[in-house]
């Protein structure tokens, strides 16, 4: 009997799993045996399970990936490029300094045996120096600082009075240029830096910050006429000042300090540099000027203090102390302790006058000197001589 329940029991066991795919028809032919001895099993009425899936799904495999547009180009306002052609960035004061130090000079003049100082920019390697027109006008003698220790003799190369500009040249090549930049781009309210001599303190120039306070700013000049298109600064300018440069933060020269306003606090002015680096190129192009008129005779400024302790008839000439043999005025008859007041039509209060006037007058010109003559005792008198200008032999 036992062996015959288990018998039933694996048979049923077998059907069970032998065709478990036959659904309801395999469960009706279980539940149809019957085992005569045993325990009665429980016929289970079906099966339940789990659905075939006929197909797996995953999710859909994308045909293109898009990814954010990536940016053709980024807008970025363009730095403004000087002259040389390439973009210099904004430099700190003490780095423009650095830059700018080999090409500023000081310039010393004597004039009416008295002397200045004043300050020049070096305009490029050939020994040519910009300055006011001012600065040198009547100088009798001209003498450039360099920031090595060179100190050379310089003369007037060039003018243009009516911007207070000049050109001077000093033998030398292989100067460091200042970069100029270019003044017509300025606008109120930039930072600008004035470098220059001023006061003719000893230690290097002197430099003072400032901002672009208007522009295109009119003055009366040193010439007598109206100065236009001028850079107006609230940046320091003393005596000694003029004629250096007024810089932007990129090192540039924009300006070429020229004068200021006494009566007001921070009101200076300087030529744009557009306008004096097309005339400073103008005026080089036309090549050296002709040697000056030469009259050979030296000596020193009447004063009044010592018109009075002579007793002189004038209280202003040039009293001649030595006359070249051979020279113009030796020819002529010119002695020493004459006191030459005229040239011409021209009068002669001090040697810086009859220093320009022989700069205006070139060798071979026909003039009429006048002189006083005599002295305390005798009496003085006018003398007029007749003479032609001649050329010096070192020029």
């Amino acid at each position: 009997m036992e062996r015959s329940t288990e018998s039933c029991r694996t048979a049923l066991h077998a059907r069970r799993y032998a065709a478990p795919l036959l659904g309801a028809i395999a469960a009706a032919a279980v539940s149809a045996v019957t085992c005569r001895s045993g325990p009665v099993v429980p016929t289970p009425t079906a099966i339940t399970l789990p659905p075939t899936p006929t197909a797996i799904t995953f999710p859909p495999t994308p045909t293109q990936i898009t990814l954010p547009p990536t940016p053709t180009a980024i807008s970025v306002p363009p730095t403004p490029t000087p002259p040389g052609g390439f973009a210099l960035p904004p430099l700190t004061t003490p780095e423009i300094v650095d830059i700018l130090r080999p090409s500023i000079v000081q310039i010393a003049v004597l004039k009416s045996g008295r002397t200045g100082v004043a300050t020049g920019v070096v305009y490029d390697q050939n020994g040519h120096v910009l300055t006011n027109w001012h600065v040198i006008n009547g100088a009798s003698s001209i003498q450039v600082s360099f920031a090595d220790g060179a100190v050379l003799p310089g003369s007037l190369f060039r003018e243009e009075p009516l911007l207070d500009l000049a050109v001077i040249k000093v033998s030398r090549t292989g100067l460091r240029p200042a970069i100029f930049g270019d003044s017509s781009k300025l606008k109120v309210g930039e930072d600008v830096i004035a470098i220059g001599h001023a006061l003719g303190l000893p230690g290097g120039p002197t430099v003072s910050k400032g901002v672009v306070s208007a522009l295109d700013r009119t003055i009366l000049g040193a010439a007598g006429d109206e100065l236009t298109g001028l850079i107006q600064t609230d940046a320091a300018i003393n005596d000694g000042n003029s004629g250096g440069p007024l810089v932007d933060t990129r090192g540039q020269v924009i300006g070429i300090n020229t004068a200021r306003i006494t009566g007001g606090a921070g009101i200076g002015f300087a030529l744009n540099i557009n306008a004096a680096s097309e005339a400073a190129a103008r005026l080089i192009s036309l090549g050296p000027p002709p040697a000056p008129g030469y009259l050979g005779a030296f000596g020193s400024d009447i004063t009044q203090g010592l018109a009075v302790l002579l007793g002189l008839p004038v209280s202003a000439g040039f009293g001649v102390e030595q006359v070249e043999t051979l020279s113009p005025a030796a020819r002529a008859g010119i002695r020493v302790d004459d006191i030459i007041v005229g040239m011409d039509d021209t009068l002669i209060r001090s040697g810086a006058d009859l220093t320009e006037f022989l700069r205006t007058h070139l060798p071979g010109t026909k003039v009429r000197v006048r002189v006083i003559r005599g002295d305390f005792f005798s009496g003085f008198g006018l003398v007029a001589f007749d003479l032609t200008l001649g050329e010096r032999e070192s020029q």
